[in-house]
């Protein structure tokens, strides 16, 4: 069994000015975002990856660093998945989410996620099936182990999706928020979801010698 967690990037000086950032270069955390990923670095602890993949952009690594020099992780053990980079928004790249609701292309994000594919950019469908890839590659590369991923909200959105077999027009139903922690448990061919959007929990207990780690089943232990 292989577990995987999910950290979306903490929260980013383009999500204080309410701008789409899509694959900017050069957006860094802001003050509250740094706040989070000290926290992170309390709730993720001594947790031992056997694979760790991040997006290439800026603010996913900024995310994490301060729980990478914590454990004293080498940056060659960090592996750059261009799978987990943002969407390309295109045109919209760079733009006030208030202007692009205005959108008639706004509708088609919200209801209809799966036939929208951004002016000069990407498809949210192929958005979901790169993703897609590179998850089973880092789960293929951990084995039984855990998996370490840091993404961006639609990525994670659409992978989360994808694990519940869930239709891609149904994404937007699934919220994830900066710094947030979702985690995913995958045997043979199987997921199943036990944390969502979690900004609070820490998880060292996924550590824990006594974990199950038999085949997946609906229910949980109760022990935690």
């Amino acid at each position: 069994m292989t577990t995987v967690i999910l950290i979306r990037h903490a929260h980013s000086v383009a999500n204080e000015k309410g701008i789409l950032a899509g694959r900017l270069p050069g957006v860094l955390l802001s003050k509250s975002g740094n706040k989070q990923a000290i926290d992170l670095k309390k709730r993720l602890g001594d947790l031992k990856f056997k694979y760790i993949s991040i997006s290439p952009l800026e603010r996913c690594l900024a995310t994490i660093q301060p729980w990478i020099k914590a454990t004293g992780i080498s940056a060659k053990n960090i592996h750059v998945d261009e799978g987990f980079i943002e969407v390309d928004y295109g045109s919209w790249t760079g733009k006030k989410l208030s202007a692009l609701s205005l959108k008639k292309e706004w509708r088609v994000v919200q209801k209809t996620p799966s036939q929208m594919v951004f002016p000069d950019g990407e498809a949210l469908a192929g958005v979901q099936s790169r993703a897609k890839k590179s998850l089973l590659n880092s789960i293929k590369k951990a084995g039984n182990g855990s998996v370490l991923i840091v993404s961006h909200g639609d990525v994670i959105k659409s992978l989360i999706a994808s694990a519940l077999e869930l239709d891609l027009d149904k994404f937007q139903k699934i919220v994830i928020d900066p710094a947030s922690i979702s985690v995913l448990d995958y045997s043979k061919g199987n997921f199943r979801l036990l944390h969502i959007n979690d900004s609070t929990t820490c998880f060292d207990f996924l550590s824990d010698s006594k974990r199950s780690k038999k085949a997946l089943v609906g229910g949980g232990s109760g022990s935690k």
